[in-house]
């Protein structure tokens, strides 16, 4: 997959190194800055007006379990909180013009009385305990792949110019770190985080849960796709489809915390070079997340211990995006300011 425009990120890097400020003196700012020209294929870049976040919410049968410190009934739940718009991550998008979306990929409930675009992407009442038995058929598996993709696009045709995967689903960090494990060849041990607060006793099942996950998965840890089948969930494949289909787009990705990370990681490997379109928004407390970042090349813009999910961690980093547009668009040339030197 082509990255974003060497040609405009040279241009870019031109024209921030001509500001009138001292070299180097915008740190990573001046980075963010010229990625996010070369993903527009322009210098200076356009304002960020149009940022706007979906996020995939979907049930995993192993959150019924012992892995997590809540009922999956908080899912249903939390949507119809997302869709009241009285969420934590609502709070955050309405501060930093952020639109929000949310739709039930895999929920275990009918969500009756939520509106229907919430729920016209549904692909299966929650997913199945991946030590036990596969998340997903095949058939359902490219099904989410492919909701994820045309949400993707209608993001797109409605004007986004930043995309944001936020995510909702007691229980989800056991499959996406399952999903880091496979992708980086690594034990249950070295990714496994305690979610949502989980003690000590249960971390030690939660590792235990991934490593019977992982041994059951077999060939499957080596094929991406097939990886989402048996270790994934329905949420986890439409939100992998639509980071594919941002980067396909030409369209940048902040990225979240550990269940976005672990989709980038598995999109990256069905079309490598795709992580090149995406800046981590901020370091979650996820050791997976930590790990797959590192992979993909990709620094945290924030690292504030946050862990809420949601897309939080990536709408409280679009400041800071916008900081960088503004700074390379506004800033005068020291050209201008001494045209005889």
């Amino acid at each position: 997959m082509a990255p974003p425009s060497p040609t405009v990120a040279a241009a870019a890097a031109e024209r921030l190194a001509g500001l009138a400020t001292p070299p180097g003196a915008l740190g990573r700012l001046g980075e963010l800055a010229v990625w996010i020209a070369a993903a527009q294929g322009q210098v200076p870049p356009r304002p960020l007006d149009n940022v706007r976040l979906v996020i995939f919410a979907g049930d995993h049968g192993v959150a019924r379990h012992g892995v997590s410190a809540y009922p999956p009934e908080i899912t249903g739940a939390m949507v119809r909180t997302f869709v009241a718009g009285r969420a934590g991550v609502s709070a955050l998008a309405a501060a930093h013009g952020v639109a929000v979306r949310v739709l039930d990929i895999g929920v275990d409930d009918d969500l009756d009385g939520v509106p229907d675009d919430v729920r016209r992407h549904k692909v299966r009442r929650s997913s199945g305990a991946i030590h036990v038995e596969d998340a997903l058929s095949a058939a359902e598996t490219e099904a989410a792949l492919a909701a994820g993709a045309a949400v993707a696009r209608e993001e797109v045709a409605a004007g986004a110019q930043v995309l944001i995967s936020g995510d909702m689903g007691i229980g989800n960090t056991t499959p996406a770190a399952a999903l880091v494990a496979a992708g980086l060849g690594l034990p249950a041990s070295e990714v496994t985080g305690r979610g949502t607060g989980i003690d000590a006793g249960a971390w030690t099942h939660k590792v235990e849960v991934i490593d019977r996950a992982l041994a059951r998965a077999g060939d499957s840890l080596t094929d991406p796709v097939a990886c989402l089948t048996a270790l994934g969930s329905a949420d986890l494949a439409a939100s992998t489809g639509y980071l594919l289909e941002a980067a396909r787009l030409g369209v940048p990705v902040v990225l979240d915390g550990l269940m976005a990370v672990a989709c980038a990681l598995t999109a990256d490997r069905i079309e490598p070079g795709a992580a090149a379109w995406y800046v981590a928004g901020h370091r979650s407390t996820e050791p997976a997340q930590s790990l797959a970042l590192a992979k993909l090349g990709l620094e945290p813009l924030l690292d504030l211990g946050l862990r809420l999910g949601e897309g939080s961690g990536a709408v409280a980093a679009v400041p800071l995006l916008r900081s960088a547009v503004a700074v390379l668009r506004d800033v005068a040339l020291l050209s201008e300011l001494l045209p005889d030197a």
